[in-house]
């Protein structure tokens, strides 16, 4: 059954994400690049407060192999420092993506 993990971060803005994901390897406006296996959806945007990121994985081991392996050292590389404000998970009910594809609003 996959999961929702929602990471959210104060004070970080879009060119902090922009350069996580530049160290990652990952588009995020063609949706090209390096995707860690096992994820399923990827959403980023701005909070009031900072930066929100939702995902969806196939399991949490996956998104563990990930944070360990390349994005515990790309949030470091782009200077983003302690931990998010939250990280929660959550066992979806319902997760449908109707127009499968890149859906990039920038």
């Amino acid at each position: 059954m996959a999961e929702l993990f929602v990471l959210e971060f104060d004070g970080f803005g879009e060119d902090v994400y922009r350069k996580v994901n530049e160290a990652l390897g990952m588009d995020m406006d063609t949706g090209d690049g390096d995707w860690p296996a096992g994820m399923i959806t990827h959403a980023g945007g701005k909070t009031p407060t900072g930066w929100i990121v939702v995902e969806v994985w196939d399991s949490r081991e996956s998104q563990e192999k990930f944070m360990n392996e390349r994005l515990g050292a790309a949030l470091q590389k782009s200077g983003v420092q302690g931990p998010p404000k939250k990280a929660e998970w959550t066992t979806l009910t319902a997760h449908q993506q109707p127009n499968k594809g890149n859906v990039a609003t920038g």
